[in-house]
């Protein structure tokens, strides 16, 4: 049989049609990797005044304390005020995906962000699942459940509306491939897919051979519940399991790896055992540990909101470091795979001839999403 050939495997933007640039937020003390953080550094900015608030803001050409912007859609504690006025309490921190790997913390106000992207906010609901271009890097794909900061890649929600309706794929396709495997896929199946096989060019080789199918949505769907981490914890097998084998430094500096001993050390700290492939594990040629620490103990500016942040090293870091060498250790065990040569290809050609592509233009931008009314600047209802 013919095997599927990079010239004419689909392009993940005609895949996944409609996708969104990251937020951007213009400055960096309203993410931290732990809440309590960032509610302190807005009370310190609630109780600053006159230049000294401005001066702790840090405003840009998008944001000042001047400036009147809506709320974010589903965030109905965050107020609409300019913030040159007092406030109210510091919205509720949510959970974001700042960089691959690395789950983090956001204060969710519009005023505070310079490029908040509402459109991704409107679907980012339970069922939703969002897929981010690593431009360069290995996996060209990361998956989340998270709302993604990550930059650059554009980001790929799954579903165009809330509730998990509308999947974010090309018109027909999922018809069409139910046609060649014999049964229809679910939109999380074809997101599975995706996942396992999409290429550094972000194209996408698919099949109509059903096993090859099942073949590769177990690999994409174990992706997918690694990277999303949403379910069961991972682990690794018994005695290769990581463990603090030395208790960590109320505020360590350095972190270093052993490769013999397979021990990474925090200062005097010891975790152990760490395989080497977690520690190697990279994105766009940054060790995601060392990115991972790096961001909890470089040294803000004093005076700065940012350095508010813990006095020492929490728990909960620790525990986070621990799943994450976990996830990682995982994750490199299915990396080396590359998408086999697949038999019975569905080539872009055949998608064309089908139907399916190209896409309509409405399919590349956000669907109307009216779930309910949203506050616009200054309280007033905003029009959508």
């Amino acid at each position: 049989m013919p095997c599927v050939t990079h010239d004419d495997a689909p392009l993940l933007a005609d895949l996944m049609p409609w996708s969104v640039a990251p937020p951007r937020l213009g400055r960096g003390w309203p993410a931290a990797p732990d809440a309590a953080s960032l509610k302190a550094r807005w009370d310190a900015l609630m109780k600053a005044e006159g230049p000294d608030r401005e001066s702790l803001f840090e405003p840009t050409r998008s944001r000042t304390l001047h400036t009147a912007v809506g709320q974010l859609p589903g965030r109905s504690g965050c107020g609409t005020q300019k913030l040159v006025r007092p406030s109210g309490p510091c919205p509720e921190p949510v959970r974001v995906l700042l960089a691959p790997y690395d789950e983090q913390w956001l204060i969710p106000d519009q005023r505070l962000i310079d490029a908040a992207r509402p459109e991704l906010w409107r679907v980012a609901d339970e069922p939703q699942v969002f897929a981010v271009e690593t431009p360069g890097a290995e996996p060209p794909l990361l998956v989340t459940s998270l709302l993604p900061l990550v930059r650059p890649g554009r980001i790929r929600p799954l579903f165009r509306r809330p509730g998990g309706r509308e999947p974010n794929l090309a018109p027909g396709l999922l018809d069409h491939l139910g046609t060649r495997l014999g049964g229809t896929p679910a939109p999380l199946d074809v997101l599975a897919w995706v996942t396992a096989t999409t290429r550094s060019d972000l194209t996408v080789p698919l099949t109509g051979d059903a096993g090859a199918w099942e073949r590769g949505l177990e690999l994409g769907h174990r992706l997918l519940w690694l990277m999303r981490r949403d379910g069961e914890r991972p682990k690794l097998p018994g005695g290769r399991r990581p463990y603090v084998r030395a208790p960590l430094p109320s505020r360590p500096v350095a972190l270093r790896y052993d490769r013999d001993e397979e021990a990474l050390f925090l200062d005097e700290g010891r975790i152990s055992p760490v395989p080497p492939e977690a520690w190697d594990f990279e994105v766009g040629g940054v060790r995601v540990l060392q990115e991972w620490f790096a961001t909890r103990v470089a040294a803000p500016e004093p005076g700065t909101l940012a350095a508010i942040r813990p006095a020492t090293w929490p728990q909960t870091w620790t525990s986070e470091l621990l799943e994450l060498i976990t996830v990682l250790a995982l994750l490199a065990e299915l990396r080396p795979l590359e998408a086999p040569e697949l038999p019975d290809p569905v080539t872009a050609t055949e998608l064309r001839e089908a139907g399916v592509l190209p896409v309509p233009s409405g399919a590349r931008r956000p669907a109307s999403v009216l779930e309910g009314p949203e506050e616009g600047p200054e309280g007033q209802l905003a029009l959508l």
